[in-house]
């Protein structure tokens, strides 16, 4: 069994800026630097033959290089419930036909529709009962961050090994986007 996800990398530089902003927030479990990225799709554990068939179907997928920008911070949830702290992305059609085209070849490879609606951003930490006042301080001096353009020219499929110190991300493959 294996653990995946797909994803977009993200620069270098713009890690840096989004691994810079990573404090503040206690109790917050920060994402490390070297694992700050776009999901397009969690994947969770599957036996090595799906797998493989996941890895043909995202080859298939064909979509033009375009050009994404973060924009802004925010939580999933509110308040004491906040269970994560992300940077959003700008709109943008090309990003919305990408995700529809990853998750229609995770179904080709017999893993379920996801439910929940494709929102777009990068996850700075997890959270557990958060500091109101500190949370809210964290969104309001980071709600001007801006990034971007960033080029998206392809996508990778991660495997993801949880550990006692974090998640450990292994790029398994990487799909050139060609429209």
């Amino acid at each position: 069994m294996v653990r995946l996800f797909v994803a977009l990398d993200l620069p270098k530089d713009v890690r840096e800026r989004l691994a810079a902003m990573c404090a503040g927030v206690p109790g917050a479990r920060w994402t490390p630097g070297e694992n700050l990225h776009l999901t397009l799709r969690f994947v969770g554990e599957v036996d090595r033959g799906v797998a493989d068939d996941l890895d043909a179907a995202l080859g298939q997928i064909a979509v033009a290089p375009f050009e994404i920008a973060l924009d802004g911070v925010d939580t999933f949830g509110r308040g004491r419930k906040a269970r994560t702290l992300w940077v959003g992305v700008e709109a943008c059609p090309p990003l919305a036909r990408l995700q529809a085209k990853v998750e229609t070849a995770v179904n080709a490879a017999g893993i379920p529709v996801e439910e929940r609606k494709f929102t777009p951003h990068v996850t700075l930490a997890r959270l557990k009962a958060p500091p109101k006042g500190k949370l809210d301080a964290f969104v309001m001096a980071n709600d001007g961050f801006r990034a971007g353009p960033i080029p998206v020219d392809r996508i990778q499929l991660y495997s993801s090994f949880l550990s006692s110190s974090g998640a450990i991300h292994t790029v398994e493959a990487s799909y050139p986007l060609t429209g």
